[in-house]
Order: structure tokens, then C-alpha cells, then sequence
């Protein structure tokens, strides 16, 4: 039976046609895709995140369990809330998730993790944690709404907590957050859109969807939340990345920290790749012919190096195709895309395609 969040029944009374999404029943759209996706891009929308997961970190050697764990480091983080991206690898360089790390306390700090990977990254990080002393819970109690678009965070605004509003909610920087008791309130997303991510108590969580609905926040489902997040050039698990990919490969090198005695987990699997250069890279992709790029298309350039769209759609915004693809470092020249037996023509950019409603490409 697949898992439901605490706003299944508002995904039902809403319309949402449901999908099965890494065992959860998960809304992919409401009455259409399109619309959702410009809304974020000119408004407000609102994301049912809660098939992902929260994971609270305590104990005095909580930061230096981090430095081992994770590619980028948490030194990093040096006042509370602060928040960083990186990715958790296996000793091989492999991929395991790419995660969100919050400073709590200088003994509590938070991570937020992919829905698909929760249990694996729960036994990899208490498999660890074990090693230093550090207690991980899964706060399966807490929900994630991500509210997203250039009025998001004026909205979401009317109906913070006073305690909220007093910590700055409002002049919050890009990538951290405040909280009070359980209320978490993150300047983050996956839309390349300004805009919060809340972790909430399921009651609070239940009762701020219908606040921000009856203040006009379009509701989206997963369809949107992935061209908005393909359009930003952000990767997904499992697709741009897994376990057979490492950082470098995967258009993720700026994650990793180098700093000078830190033996993190698959540095040394890693490590020649970022001296020597590594073989793959991933790219965007700009399709210039006639069609709709997919995953796992094949790519071929005119000196002879090839690759593979690891991600593809059609992006609203440009009004075009586009993709995330991994490619020989040595690719070079004009560029095709395989398309149901047809090479059509393409190009290579540098991701982000857009950002903040401006087409980058």
C-alpha cells in the first residue's frame, strides 16, 4: 500500500490525479502542468514535499561526524540556521544522496534528505553516527510545504508566528532559516524561484496549506516541481546521479570542500579526478530541431565523443527542449541528439537554463 502525507485528502478534494512516487501517493499535477509551473515563475505555488524526509543529528560531535560524512563541509556552517548542499558518497565516490545540512546548535544540526533514499540514508548515517556518538532521529512527526515564486515569501509572511517574525523571517538570506519550537522556516527551494521551504508539525502544516489556498497560492504537483527544477539546472537523484556516478561526473565538483586534512568518505576514490580531470562531464542541452528530449537519448558530436541525456522535457518558459546530459570530456564541435531513430540538432550550455523568471541560455 503506498504511503500518504498528512494533505492526501486535500489532494483528493482538489482534483490531483495521483501517482505512485517512491512508494508514496503523490499528486504529479492538479488541472494542468502548465499552469503550475508559471505560476511559480510569476507568483505563488505550493509543493506537498513530505515524502521527504527530516533527520535531526545530536551530540557534541555532531560537526565532526559531518566533516567524515559528507563531501562538503560543514565548517562551513558558522551561525545558526545556516544551511549547505552537498552530497553523502560511498567510499567508491558513488553517490549515495545529495541533501540539505542545517546548523541547529553547535550540537543539533538537521538534514533533509530525497524520499526514495530515507531508509538507506538512515542505516548509512546511524551506521556512522555510531562511530562518534551522535544520536540520528527521523522526525516522521514533521511535514516540508515548499512555497515558491517571486510572491512567495510576502504570502507566506501573513501567517508566520510572531516569534518567526521577530527572528527576521522576512530579511532572510538564501540559504538559511529560522525556527521557533517546531516551526522551520528555510529560504531553499528546487524551482530556481525565491521562496520557503517549511518544516511544520502535521497540524501546522495542514492548517498553512489552507491559509496560503484561500490567499491564492496555486497548488502543484511533482510534474511542474520537475521542469521548474530541469529549467534551473538542478539535478534529481537517481537520474543526473546515483550510486554509479560520482560529483565531478555529475556537474557537482562545487560541492565538494578540499579542505586541507579532511578525510571525508570517498575522497580518495575521487580525489585524482579533481587533479587529473575526469573523464564524463555533465551538460545542458539545447534542442534546436524538432522534437521533445527525454532520458537516456543518445548524444554524438562532430569530433566523435557521445553521451547521454540523463534528464529531459519540454521547458515551458523557453518554449523548447531541453536536458541535462552526461557527455565525454572530450566533446567538441556540432551536436546531435537521437531522437526515435532520427539526429536532430543541438547545443551544449552551461546550466542554470533559467533562473528567477530570466532565460539564461
Amino acid at each position: 500500500m503506498l504511503k500518504q502525507t498528512v494533505l492526501h485528502s486535500e489532494h483528493q478534494r482538489l482534483g490531483a490525479k495521483l501517482v505512485d512516487f517512491a512508494g508514496w501517493d503523490m499528486p504529479i499535477q492538479y488541472q494542468s502542468q502548465l499552469d503550475e509551473h508559471h505560476a511559480v515563475r510569476s507568483g505563488a505555488g505550493m509543493f506537498d514535499v513530505s515524502h521527504m524526509s527530516v533527520i535531526d543529528l545530536k551530540g557534541p560531535r555532531t560537526r565532526e561526524f559531518l566533516r567524515k560524512l559528507l563531501a562538503n563541509d560543514v565548517a562551513k556552517l558558522q551561525t545558526v540556521g545556516r544551511a549547505l548542499y552537498s552530497c553523502m558518497l560511498r567510499e567508491d565516490g558513488g553517490v549515495i544522496d545529495d541533501l540539505i545540512v542545517y546548523l541547529i546548535a553547535e550540537d543539533r544540526f538537521r538534514l533533509v534528505v530525497n524520499a526514495g533514499t530515507t531508509q538507506k540514508d538512515l542505516d548509512w548515517v546511524r551506521d556512522h553516527a555510531a562511530l562518534f556518538s551522535v544520536g540520528a532521529q527521523h522526525r516522521s512527526d514533521l511535514g516540508i510545504l515548499a512555497v515558491q515564486g517571486p510572491q512567495a515569501r510576502e504570502i507566506v509572511g501573513r501567517f508566520l508566528e510572531p516569534e518567526l517574525l521577530s527572528a527576521n523571517a522576512a530579511s532572510l538570506k538564501p540559504f538559511n532559516a529560522v525556527f521557533h519550537d517546531d516551526t522551520f522556516v528555510a529560504r531553499t527551494g528546487y524551482t530556481g524561484e525565491d521562496g520557503y521551504e517549511l518544516i511544520l508539525p502535521h497540524a501546522e502544516l495542514k492548517t498553512l496549506w489552507t491559509q496560503l489556498l484561500d490567499a491564492g497560492v496555486k497548488p502543484c504537483g511533482l510534474g511542474a516541481r520537475d521542469t521548474l527544477r530541469l529549467e534551473a539546472g538542478m539535478n534529481l537523484y537517481g537520474q543526473d546521479m546515483d550510486e554509479s556516478t560520482h560529483p565531478l561526473e555529475s556537474g557537482l565538483g562545487w560541492t565538494v570542500a578540499w579542505t586541507e586534512g579532511r578525510d571525508f568518505i570517498g575522497r580518495t576514490a575521487i580525489e585524482p579526478y579533481a587533479v587529473n580531470g575526469t573523464p564524463r562531464l555533465l551538460a545542458g542541452v539545447v534542442l534546436e530541431g524538432r522534437g521533445i528530449m527525454r532520458a537516456h537519448m543518445k548524444l554524438r558530436f562532430a569530433n566523435g565523443a557521445s553521451g547521454e541525456t540523463t534528464s529531459g522535457g519540454f521547458a515551458p518558459t523557453m518554449k523548447q527542449s531541453i536536458a541535462l546530459a552526461r557527455i565525454d570530456a572530450t566533446a567538441d564541435g556540432d551536436c546531435e541528439v537521437e531522437i526515435r531513430g532520427q539526429w536532430v540538432p543541438a547545443r551544449l550550455v552551461k546550466p542554470p537554463f533559467v533562473r528567477n523568471g530570466k532565460m539564461l541560455v
